[in-house]
């Protein structure tokens, strides 16, 4: 059984008080993609991204992660398989430092001592922050919030990444890090993002979200080459 890849069927969901964020979305990510979800401010991207470990459930619809259903009861398998990164990096880090940050989820997985030390010392190496293992979160610059948020995920050992915004706000060269940092990794990966330059380097396959539906699904290069469907998305390059 596989749990490397997402699939979103007709997938429709709406907020208290009616508004339908999310009209009817379909696609697949198999094992190993790296795909851009772009989109205007809401065209529906992090709503979607909810959807992907359980935050949200669709009002209509189904998400799968590999085999298993996205659902109540499926919930903590699934949020082994799919690690989030918010866009905010604080929302992820709030221990008083960031060797504890990063242990929190596998010590809340009830690992032995000596697993969660191996895991947080791996997840450190990943993102190049080892150095920062006794550093107060709070004290540390966005890019290395940033990188300290995903090696919270990492510790966890998922085999899906999904991320939003994760270049906002970083200066150009933590943006640069940080593109190098998720270009080495293996794992399947979504990306919501503004950052279309991004985009392009780092994910071969673009999603265009617009009205919370998927107005284009394909080869990044040639979907941002489209500049007539990018501005019936309200988008420009």
């Amino acid at each position: 059984m596989s749990h490397h890849y997402i699939q979103f069927t007709d997938v429709h969901y709406s907020y208290p008080g009616g508004y339908e964020a999310l009209s009817g979305v379909s696609f697949r990510i198999t094992h190993g993609e790296k795909v851009a979800l772009l989109g205007l401010n809401g065209a529906g991207k992090s709503t979607l991204l909810l959807h992907t470990n359980g935050l949200l459930l669709p009002s209509k619809g189904e998400v799968n992660v590999g085999d298993v259903p996205v659902r109540k009861k499926t919930l903590p398998l699934v949020r082994q398989t799919v690690g989030m990164v918010f866009q905010n990096a604080d929302d992820q880090l709030f221990m008083p430092t960031v060797a504890d940050d990063v242990a929190f989820g596998p010590r809340n997985m009830g690992l032995p001592s000596d697993e969660v030390d191996r895991r947080v010392r791996r997840a450190l190496e990943a993102v190049g922050a080892s150095e920062l293992a006794a550093r107060p979160s709070f004290g540390l610059s966005g890019g290395q919030k940033r990188a300290v948020a995903i090696a919270t995920v990492l510790s966890m050992e998922p085999d899906i990444l999904v991320m939003d915004e994760p270049t906002a706000n970083l200066d150009c060269a933590a943006r640069r890090r940080l593109i190098e940092l998720l270009s080495g990794f293996g794992h399947t990966m979504l990306v919501a993002t503004h950052d279309l330059d991004m985009a392009l380097e780092l994910c071969p396959r673009a999603i265009l979200l617009s009205r919370g539906r998927v107005a284009a699904d394909g080869p990044t290069g040639a979907l941002l080459a489209d500049h007539q469907l990018l501005r019936s998305a309200g988008m420009e390059l």
